[in-house]
């Protein structure tokens, strides 16, 4: 069995009693490698139950180097503004770098309104500078539906863009011609990957990581919800290079589940969650969220888990 091993130093990011924006929790992170340094986009809470996107840089993927004392990225549309007391802002980004941008689709939550897929994007040369000038958010999941953890992934599919995301309980998929959703266009896709009744993943799933491209097929970490302890747990699986809607295979057991103080003790406790993941050297990092407060990463070796895959997995 392969599992995800903890980093020593866990959490690499905690709540800030010094920045308001994030006096209550530190989750959720997204994750690009580029340039030779992690960026960590993290989602913040303050007191009020605002949630914003905060930054953290790593060169090692492991150690912070840099936490940027300003949110990088805050609620600005009618959409996720507060409407009501409790949680709502912008939430669980998902980047992924096409051509010259980074995407980022991350949960958009008013607080009245369901949960829906919002889309923005950033130049890599201004993000890299430090200048955040991201395109207006433009909401892509229709009306009405709960749907998030949602992703774009980094290459077209037969001269498509996929587009992953969650309707509870499933995984969903959709395929577009481009990625301009002004006109009310909505995803909706289809019912992807399911919950199994017998094992850990048996409540509700939804991506983690956005899928990496190898050359066994896109890796996908996911998360899992347990009907039996209501426990948050990260699986994975190997989806066909050219028809990502075909598992090649799915690990029968979670990859990293629940044991630490930091992934029990927090806003939900039994949580761990994740956004983001990248590969340095053949060793793949996954950012997560620990027990709803905490921004932690695990590693394991790229190839090991590859093998493992198509070694001991079932469909």
């Amino acid at each position: 069995m392969i599992k995800l091993e903890r980093f020593e130093g866990n959490p690499i990011v905690k709540p800030n009693d010094q920045n308001l924006w994030e006096t209550k929790a530190t989750f959720n992170p997204g994750a690009v490698y580029e340039d030779g340094k992690v960026y960590i986009i993290y989602r913040a809470m303050n007191n009020e139950d605002t949630s914003v996107l905060g930054c953290a840089i790593s060169k090692d993927g492991l150690h912070i180097d840099e936490r940027l004392p300003e949110p990088i990225y805050a609620p600005r549309e009618d959409f996720e503004k507060k409407a009501n007391p409790g949680n709502s802002g912008c939430e669980d980004p998902r980047l992924t770098k096409i051509g010259d941008k980074f995407y980022m689709c991350y949960t958009a939550y008013d607080a009245r309104n369901p949960t829906r897929v919002a889309l923005t994007s950033i130049k890599v040369e201004d993000f890299l500078q430090k200048k955040w000038n991201w395109n207006k958010p433009i909401l892509i999941s229709p009306p009405g539906i709960d749907d998030k953890n949602a992703c774009i992934l980094s290459e077209q599919i037969e001269g498509k863009y996929a587009i992953l995301h969650r309707i509870h309980p499933c995984i969903w998929i959709d395929f577009v011609d481009n990625l301009d959703f002004s006109g009310n266009r909505w995803i909706k896709g289809s019912t992807w990957f399911k919950i199994r009744s017998d094992k850990w993943d048996s409540r509700k799933i939804g991506i983690g990581a956005p899928p990496i491209k190898t050359e066994d097929g896109w890796l996908l970490i996911y998360h899992g919800l347990s009907e039996q302890d209501l426990k948050y747990r990260l699986g994975a699986m190997l989806l066909e290079l050219k028809n990502p809607t075909k598992a090649i295979s799915r690990l029968d057991y979670a990859i990293l589940e629940p044991e630490e103080w930091y992934e029990n003790e927090g806003l939900r406790h039994g949580t761990v969650f994740a956004c983001g993941a990248v590969v340095i050297k053949d060793r793949l990092f996954v950012y997560y969220g620990g027990a709803d407060k905490y921004v932690c990463v695990a590693t394991t070796d790229l190839n090991g888990l590859l093998e493992e895959l198509k070694r001991n997995a079932s469909s």
